[in-house]
């Protein structure tokens, strides 16, 4: 429908246009226009589609990723003990990269997030791993 309408809008200026020889001129940019819209929509829908699930609990760490463009999806298994996680401030390939290593592999996690966002990342793991591995009589009791 936002396809049609920004048609229907950028079209408007082009009506006294109609039958001149500058309406053919003008006409390949629109199509153009409207075909670089619709292309970087349909680029942000795919986009969204990423995402990454992390589940940590006393005996497992699980990370589950859905890459975009239907590339389909990737896991990572650790036992809660083994996993670190570690933030590379520079040499990945965003600033402030953050990894998970544990089962004799490396992970990113958060790379489609922003800077601030994965140095908030990075501490919340942080967190998680340290009260997950912690001794069972170290950890709060759960709530009710």
């Amino acid at each position: 429908m936002f396809i049609l309408i920004t048609c229907a809008m950028l079209t408007l200026p082009l009506y006294p246009l109609l039958g001149t020889v500058t309406l053919w001129g003008l006409l390949p940019f629109l199509m153009l226009a409207v075909g670089g819209v619709w292309f970087a929509l349909e680029k942000s829908y795919s986009d969204a589609a990423m995402g990454e699930e992390l589940t940590i609990d006393s005996e497992q760490v699980h990370l589950r990723r859905v890459n975009p463009r239907g590339r389909g999806e990737q896991e990572w298994d650790c036992q809660s003990y083994w996993a670190q996680v570690h933030m590379h401030p520079t040499g990945g390939p965003v600033p402030h990269y953050v990894t998970l290593r544990g089962h004799g592999r490396e992970v990113e996690i958060g790379a489609f997030l922003s800077e601030d966002e994965r140095k908030a990342l990075y501490g919340e793991i942080a967190d998680a791993l340290k009260t997950a591995a912690a001794p069972v009589a170290d950890q709060p009791p759960a709530p009710h």
